[in-house]
């Protein structure tokens, strides 16, 4: 007998009648990505036909002044524009569960369902903090998540959620049970953007349709892993917010964990969600919790030019630029980490004994989203003992930002008489190969997989719990002020201290080398 999984199948039924509500639509994060993702869905075809976009919250608006707050983060044609904008409406309600806005809002899109033969779809994408969760999924839950008994049976009700998902384990999983007693496993899409990032996605294209790379994706070749995300900038006035989570809770626990997950992770059964999304728990769960023994933490303060190296940080403050405790929004003497290296050691068959290192920070020398997979050295030198095998290690580097590509470093025969070596690489650049082609924002990919069923690249509840259970210990141990952060500068590669940390987990930088990107992905970046 055939799974359910094996009949899955993600399609829009062209008579959809589908009402997106986007709560928090006063909010950044709505003006700023979510209506500008349903724009760039519209303007491509992607919406049904039958669509209308509610904005909720409790900012007293009509429906034009929230047009005229959208119109400068939407990018095209005024027509084009005008004819989106025509689409949006308006309910003003406060967030508590018996707040009458929500019965507004149900009468709102009840009255565009009005043909209950058709299916109808109703997304509610929460653009808020997760606090306040619970209480808009109860209003929701209770006045506008009931379609009705004479509905089609591919009507649908799903509702995306925004990181941060807790503040730790036992935080995310009360939460998980507040929103699971709302709305079921299948309605609930938590969303991760990194996922929906281009080669996040193409990770499992490049690893399962192309036998060249099945035969060394293992401990066999592989001799260290590092997935890094570098900011160039510090907090720029909003400490306050981050002190409350620190590098780890907002960047490496789900962003960086999810991309370990898409490497680490064996072939699934199939394309279904569900089969992908039980090799990412399965990898998970192989993962021990960390311990400080394997974290580096830093802490930028004022910098004095770029390149001074100053692991576990906190940043500083530089000539031009402030350090993280000189903004005023921060409390006096915070200990939160602003840069973090963690290295983790996956029990299976596959990647026993390669450390994988998650690294991210704020206020570095560059800005960027790379992962680095860096082979063992040629056992045999046959080319000189400074070459291949002293310092020149094959690598496979994913770049996500900016300026998409992926490449192979590898060593060859240097031009001229002489048999001499150094490091090149197979380059595909983004920039130079789909020159013609628009990369979608991640949340335009996301929320059209949110309308078409697609679960794939959200994360799902076992999932979550695993990555919590991975840094929990080590978050309390930070929490209760057991580290003090290493201070590195503003502009600098991050806490001095990372190099030997690195170099314990069997990283080797290049010498003399230098990726050269192309003109075209420095035009992207």
């Amino acid at each position: 007998m055939a799974s359910l999984r094996d009949d899955w199948d993600c399609k829009i039924p062209p008579d959809i009648t589908l009402s997106i509500v986007v709560l928090g639509a006063s909010g950044d994060l709505a003006k700023k990505k979510t209506f500008p993702a349903l724009f760039a869905l519209y303007k491509q075809g992607f919406l049904p036909r039958a669509t209308q976009i509610i904005g909720y919250a409790r900012t007293a608006l009509t429906a034009e002044a929230l047009h005229e707050r959208l119109r400068q983060y939407l990018k095209g044609e005024e027509e084009e524009i005008a004819r989106f904008l025509k689409l949006c409406f308006y309910v003003q309600g406060e967030y508590v569960p018996d707040a009458p806005g929500y019965r507004e809002l149900a009468r709102h899109v009840e009255e565009w369902e009005a043909q209950p033969a058709s299916p109808a779809g109703r997304l509610f994408y929460l653009a808020l903090p997760p606090y306040v969760y619970p209480e808009v999924c109860q209003g929701l839950s209770r006045e506008c998540s009931d379609l009705g008994p004479s509905r089609n049976t591919a009507s649908w009700v799903r509702a995306i959620v925004e990181k941060p998902f807790g503040n730790d384990l036992e935080s995310s999983e009360a939460l998980c049970e507040q929103l699971g007693a709302l709305f079921p496993e299948n309605q609930l899409y938590r969303i991760d953007h990194y996922l929906g990032k281009e080669l996040s996605q193409n990770l499992l294209v490049m690893r399962w349709a192309n036998p060249i790379f099945g035969a060394w994706w293992n401990r066999h070749y592989v001799n260290n892993v590092q997935i890094s995300f570098k900011e160039d900038f510090g907090t720029q006035g909003r400490g306050g917010y981050f002190d409350s989570y620190g590098i780890i809770r907002d960047v490496i626990q789900n962003h960086l964990t999810q991309l370990l997950a898409l490497i680490a992770m064996e072939c699934p059964v199939s394309n279904h969600p569900d089969d992908i999304r039980d090799e990412k728990c399965k990898v998970l769960r192989c993962i021990a919790p960390l311990n400080l023994q394997d974290v580096v933490l830093g802490q930028y303060v004022a910098g004095h030019g770029v390149g001074a190296d100053v692991v576990l940080g906190q940043y500083v403050a530089g000539n031009d630029q402030p350090g993280y405790l000189e903004d005023p929004t921060v409390p006096e003497g915070s200990r939160a980490p602003t840069y973090a290296a963690c290295r983790l050691a996956i029990n299976n068959e596959r990647w026993a004994g390669v450390p994988f290192v998650l690294r991210a920070g704020k206020a570095l020398n560059e800005r960027s989203v790379v992962v680095r997979m860096q082979l063992h050295e040629n056992p045999v030198p046959l080319f000189g003992p400074h070459g291949t095998h002293q310092n020149m290690r094959n690598e496979f580097v994913m770049r996500l930002q900016p300026g998409e590509a992926i490449y192979a470093k590898m060593v060859v025969k240097k031009p001229g008489l002489e048999m001499d070596t150094e490091m090149s690489e197979l380059d595909l650049s983004y920039g130079e190969r789909y020159a013609d082609v628009k990369i979608p924002d991640a949340y335009e990919r996301l929320i059209l997989d949110c309308i078409r069923g697609d679960q794939q690249h959200f994360v799902r509840r076992d999932e979550l719990r695993a990555a919590w259970s991975i840094f929990t210990p080590v978050l309390h141990a930070i929490d209760r002020g057991e580290v003090q952060p290493e201070p590195y500068e503003y502009g600098s590669r991050g806490p001095p201290s990372q190099d030997a940390f690195l170099a314990a987990a069997g990283y080797k930088r290049t010498a003399r080398y230098t990726w050269k990107p192309s003109k075209s992905s420095e035009a992207m970046a």
